[in-house]
């Protein structure tokens, strides 16, 4: 132990012992909770670097400086002491440490391995907590939060580029991902998918010189969100349903809830978002799967491509979509005053629940039948019966229903409000396609839960990237010791 780490000891123990006299001293006894919380904090904080400070110096001290032998048995002399700056948590440190150096044989320092320094000078904490901040609410509203609780000084720049990066492992992750065991799963493997628009910068538009009739001002780009689960059979008659949509009377029974909900958006486009769906339903498999449903609404395209990715799965036209072109036809017949409409469209609801569909599609056309062609009526009407009749194979409801399937894009219509629209339209917001998408990758790595073991799997991933060699697991396990038993 040199005189330094020494002195340090020393002063890191003087400290302590004051720490200790300013919550019991006289100070103390009339210290409000707020003002005692607000002084231990920082001072905390200062005894958290000098702590850190001391660690790295003495791992530099312990450093051999006998020549370096690699693997490939080149051998570097030791060439000098080099500055390293390392952002932490805490505040920024710079200390010094061995580098070997020979010639044609390139240079290192073999404790940035050891500590397994990231290739940025910002600590893996210090930015996870960043980025934590940036998946729920905007850049720079999250880096005030960090400058006011820790003084630290971030730049929107930086995390940016930290979400960008570590954005690209959330592929890999998922790859490897373990499949959640069957015990805890229900027996309906579900799949759900739609889009929502992000609205994009200028540069990322088609520039014009002047915006024609009908063009917006902000254009926006899809992400297509998708979500798999499992569920339970929940069994339920048309008219049951029919009380819960139009809310008359309590549910039936309680519903039992999706298992193993994952979510995730892309705007890479539908047929690059269904694969990856269809690669992570392919990891929910088994012998415990008895049935298979997929649901989206009614647009043609997104249906085509999961029909293609999933060609095991009965594809189910949301009921809720399906209501929606119901009370477009009662506007058409009635009006939007009229009380009848509620009626008839309620009615018309029940026809669809208990597998009648055909009888309102004939129903539909017969009534727009009696008004003039060219009437907006007839023409409304008209299209919601070429609309159930092109989706007529994905609405046999009163079998989904006798199976205990979901009928509704619930799921997928809350991720596309929370884990997109929430973030991405937040007043002001305008993206680039690789910065949304980014932002998209990591966001739904939080809301899947999985925001610890990803950044786990991250840096062990970077470690062995820029080093060659795994990440030792007990050193993993020494951390977790120390925050359990040591302190």
């Amino acid at each position: 132990m040199t005189f330094n780490s020494s002195q340090m000891i020393l002063q890191l123990r003087e400290e302590f012992e004051q720490l200790l006299a300013f919550v019991t001293g006289a100070q103390a006894q009339t210290a409000t909770m707020d003002q005692m919380e607000r002084s231990l904090f920082r001072r905390v904080l200062q005894m958290g670097y000098q702590l850190l400070r001391l660690f790295v110096l003495r791992r530099a001290e312990a450093e051999s400086h006998a020549p370096l032998v690699k693997k490939n048995k080149t051998v570097l002399p030791y060439h000098s002491q080099k500055g390293c700056d390392y952002f932490s948590i805490f505040g920024k440190l710079r200390f010094e440490r061995a580098y070997f150096y020979g010639w044609g044989g390139g240079g290192e320092c073999p404790l940035d391995e050891a500590l397994s320094l990231p290739e940025r000078c910002y600590s893996d904490l210090l930015m996870e907590s960043a980025e934590l901040l940036g998946v729920e609410g905007a850049y720079n509203k999250g880096l005030q939060v960090m400058s006011r609780l820790l003084g630290l000084p971030l730049s929107e720049l930086a995390l940016e580029t930290s979400v960008a990066e570590h954005s690209q492992t959330v592929k890999a992750y998922y790859r490897q991902k373990a499949a959640f065991p069957s015990a805890e799963e229900g027996p309906i493997l579900v799949a759900q998918a739609d889009g929502k628009g992000v609205p994009l910068v200028r540069r990322e538009m088609d520039e014009k010189v002047r915006r024609g009739k009908g063009d917006k001002k902000t254009q926006k780009k899809e992400a297509i969100a998708t979500a798999v689960y499992t569920i339970e059979p929940y069994l339920r008659t048309p008219e049951e349903v029919v009380k819960a949509l139009f809310k008359k009377g309590e549910p039936a029974a309680e519903r039992p809830t999706p298992q193993h909900k994952q979510i995730f958006a892309s705007l890479k486009g539908k047929e690059q978002a269904l694969k990856r769906l269809a690669s992570w339903v392919r990891r929910r498999e088994g012998a415990h799967i008895g049935q298979r449903v997929a649901l989206t609404d009614g647009a043609e395209p997104l249906q085509k491509q999961m029909l293609a990715c999933l060609p095991g799965f009965p594809l189910v036209l949301d009921i809720i979509h399906a209501v929606e072109y119901l009370w477009k036809a009662g506007t058409a017949l009635y009006g939007e005053t009229d009380p009848y409409r509620a009626v008839w469209v309620e009615a018309q609801t029940l026809h669809l629940l208990s597998g009648h569909t055909e009888q309102v599609i004939q129903l539909l056309e017969d009534k727009a039948a009696t008004l003039p062609p060219n009437a907006q009526a007839a023409r409304a009407l008209r299209g919601v019966a070429n609309y159930f009749r092109r989706n007529l194979s994905y609405m046999d409801y009163a079998e989904y229903l006798r199976r205990g399937w979901p009928i509704g894009t619930g799921v997928i219509e809350g991720t596309c409000r929370h884990l997109v629209k929430d973030r991405m339209e937040l007043s002001g917001m305008r993206w680039t396609i690789a910065g949304a998408g980014a932002l998209l990758a990591l966001r739904a790595v939080n809301e899947n839960g999985d925001w610890e073991d990803f950044h786990a799997f991250r840096c062990a991933r970077r470690h062995q990237e820029l080093y060659s060699t795994p990440l030792k697991l007990n050193s993993l396990e020494q951390v977790e010791r120390l925050e359990t038993n040591q302190f």
